[in-house]
């Protein structure tokens, strides 16, 4: 992964001690790079359950600067397991991005995404969205309860606190399910939903190193991240994933002039596009159609390309169907994109 600062060239006189064969003093100058800026850190003290551009930015940073912060969990609990704040999906921030305007892009970064503590809670029971009608009138438990489960960092992985799975370890994978800015015409969005400006996706490949791209739409963009899980199944379909709190360090660039109309992200092997919407086929709809326009627009295909491609190369997953607005992931390969020059 490329380190998320720039490393500047300078030039620095030193005067060097010593004669030339002649006897006369010689200055010289040697050329330097300079030492990278060091990470800031932002310790949070206040959360927030909306996303909105009215609440005050916690902090005021630079394109290319490292920021250093924590997330808690999604029930107001934080890294030393102290409720701290009421849920749901507390949000980290918001960070006000010098430079950003409406109609920018903002790319997001995460070098970092870990756990900090060594518990996490979850969901104990099937989404009513996810199951049929009878499954749910047929259920033993009306309301089952919540299940804690022990997270060992050293070994990677998680385990119920109990014997319902028999002790099954599970590979930890830490995501954050919340990364959104303002949403645009002054909205105030509860931080269970997702949308156009990113929010409550609660996307399992949003992990450490990719890169998520917003829509600007309030000056400072106004970022927030939080609703951490260090585990969660396609889908999140007992309603959470493994929730817990994080240790998070990111950068940010901005792409001027460059509007996007749903968030876009980009890993080692593919590029995405996230869709939220009340139906999971309105979902699958936005996504598609954002994928066919960056298709278009940052790879040069015409109309009629893009749409070839992407009947026989396009992939899809579910990102969440228990939010206000149910979330579907389409992807392309960039091995597949390899040969098409790509503008940015």
């Amino acid at each position: 992964m490329r380190r998320p600062y720039f490393v500047i060239a300078i030039a620095i006189a030193i005067v060097l001690v010593g004669t030339n064969t002649s006897g006369i003093p010689v200055v010289g100058s040697v050329t330097v790079a300079a030492q990278p800026s060091a990470p800031r850190t932002f310790a949070p003290e206040r959360f927030y359950n909306t996303f909105s551009g009215a609440h005050p930015p916690g902090m005021r940073i630079k394109t290319g600067e490292r920021i250093v912060t924590k997330t808690i969990d999604a029930s107001g609990m934080d890294w030393n397991g102290k409720q701290v704040t009421p849920g749901p999906n507390p949000q980290t921030g918001p960070f006000f991005i010098e430079g950003a305007e409406p109609g920018d892009m903002l790319i997001v970064t995460f070098e970092t995404i870990a756990i900090n503590r060594t518990t996490a809670y979850s969901g104990g029971a099937l989404a009513p969205y996810v199951v049929t009608p009878g499954s749910l009138l047929s259920r033993t438990e009306r309301q089952a309860p919540r299940a804690n489960w022990l997270l060992d960092k050293a070994k990677g992985t998680a385990r119920l606190d109990n014997a319902d799975i028999g002790g099954i370890e599970l590979r930890l994978r830490p995501m954050l399910g919340c990364v959104g800015v303002a949403p645009a015409r002054k909205e105030a969005i509860a931080t269970t939903t997702p949308g156009a400006f990113g929010g409550n996706m609660d996307y399992a490949g949003l992990t450490q190193g990719v890169k998520v791209m917003l829509p600007v739409n309030e000056p400072g963009a106004l970022l927030f991240i939080g609703d951490g899980h260090a585990l969660q199944g396609e889908g999140e379909v007992v309603g959470t994933g493994l929730e817990t709190s994080m240790d998070v360090a990111f950068t940010v660039q901005l792409v001027k002039k460059s509007p996007i109309q749903w968030p876009r992200l980009e890993n080692d092997t593919h590029v995405m596009v996230l869709g939220s919407e009340r139906s999971l086929i309105e979902a699958l709809q936005q996504a598609t159609t954002e994928m066919h326009r960056w298709l278009m627009q940052d790879y040069g295909l015409s109309e009629r390309g893009a749409s070839l491609l992407m009947g026989q190369a396009l992939e899809y997953e579910v990102a969440n169907v228990v939010d206000p607005r149910f979330t579907m992931v389409a992807k392309m390969r960039k091995s597949t994109l390899a040969g098409l020059k790509r503008d940015r």
